[in-house]
């Protein structure tokens, strides 16, 4: 059940796994520029956790057994990327110096929040 979605543009098939392997890498990548003190240390994990998690339960979704699975991994992943949108929030609070970093992810967050909607509704 691999989704690909097509760009206007180059009408090349871009496959979902990678934008969300993409995602988390962009995570991680930040994450590990932002000083650890009491605050980022738990943002960071809490960070970390959701968006690594939208690439795993859609890897899960794609090799589900059921439609009844399918749609149940991919309600997790929404679920997973609009929590990650809370923690970029977060994260943009305690590192301002950051705040466009983190807008730019939350775009990407928001996006693929946005996709696993419509992939839920059309099921």
């Amino acid at each position: 059940m691999t989704i690909q979605t097509q760009t206007s543009n180059d009408k090349k098939k871009y496959d979902l796994t990678e934008r969300t392997a993409k995602f988390g890498e962009s995570i991680i990548l930040t994450i590990k520029t932002i000083p650890l003190n009491t605050v980022n240390n738990v943002l960071i994990a809490q960070l970390i956790r959701s968006a690594t998690s939208i690439g795993a339960n859609y890897m899960e979704a794609d090799g589900a057994e059921s439609k009844k699975d399918f749609q149940h991994k991919i309600g997790i992943c929404k679920k997973e990327a609009k929590e990650t949108l809370h923690w970029l929030r977060m994260m943009a609070i305690a590192n301002s110096d950051k705040k466009e970093e983190y807008r730019q992810l939350w775009q990407e967050a928001h996006e693929l929040t946005l996709i696993f909607s419509a992939i839920l509704r059309k099921e």
